[in-house]
């Protein structure tokens, strides 16, 4: 059975050759990047504020925090993300969100899970209105967590957190105008997540205005903590298309 397996992964491969997320070069194998985009992609990682893991551009130490985050803490557990966003974080977003190129979630979690908080005990993706799911097929962010839960071990809850309220596309509009936008926009049904260390998930955190109030149904809802995790993060001076 393994070398019929083995002759159909084969064919496959041959007809359908596996190709980069980033520009459509074949590639030597699923999920991975071609040389030129592996090498313009940006890793996010430590040194990072230690509340809101912005990247620092030296080492100031594991406890220190940026400015922002001294002045007002954040309610979550710190924001995560595999690469900052560029062009091919981007056009990874794009197609798997409007593309319908589904396996990308998958390519995006593998370079997420280093992320994975140590305590994680359900990870949650940031739900979409039934109406914009209707219409689009499937939640990009449910798709990387169901591959990440099955990577990790960690459990998905897709139901719990409810966009029970359409919002407006936060393109374009200023921070003020996407808190108001998505203001009493979740709700959490049950008690799935009491007690839980969340980690919630999408593909691209802007300003954090949609995870700021997944995060606060959630705490009021009894998590423990909420951590975020994005594939890909816009970070000071960039803008999001």
């Amino acid at each position: 059975m393994r070398v019929a397996g083995d002759v159909l992964a084969l064919v496959r491969d041959l007809a359908l050759p596996p190709r980069c997320a980033g520009c459509g070069e074949i590639v030597g194998a699923a999920h991975r990047f071609c040389a030129g985009c592996w090498s313009s992609l940006r890793f996010v990682g430590p040194p990072w504020c230690a509340e809101c893991n912005t990247p620092f551009t030296h080492d100031r130490g594991t406890e220190t925090r940026c400015a922002p985050c001294l002045a007002d803490p954040p309610k979550h557990a710190g924001v995560r993300a595999a690469v900052a966003y560029g062009d091919v974080a981007r056009t990874l977003a794009l197609r798997l969100k409007y593309a319908g190129r589904t396996a990308y979630a998958e390519t995006a979690a593998r370079l997420m899970l280093r992320h994975m908080p140590e305590n994680a005990s359900l990870l949650v993706p940031v739900p979409l209105h039934r109406w914009r799911l209707w219409r689009r097929g499937y939640n990009q962010a449910a798709l990387i967590a169901d591959c990440l839960s099955a990577l990790s071990g960690v459990p998905c809850d897709r139901t719990t957190l409810e966009r029970h309220r359409a919002t407006p596309p936060l393109r374009g509009h200023s921070a003020h105008a996407r808190r108001a936008a998505v203001r009493a926009a979740f709700r959490v049904s049950g008690g799935a997540v009491a007690g839980h260390h969340v980690v919630l998930i999408d593909d691209v955190y802007t300003s954090g205005a949609t995870t700021d109030a997944c995060t606060a149904v959630l705490l009021r809802a009894g998590a423990a903590s909420v951590t975020i995790l994005a594939w890909t993060r816009v970070l000071e001076g960039e803008a999001a298309d």
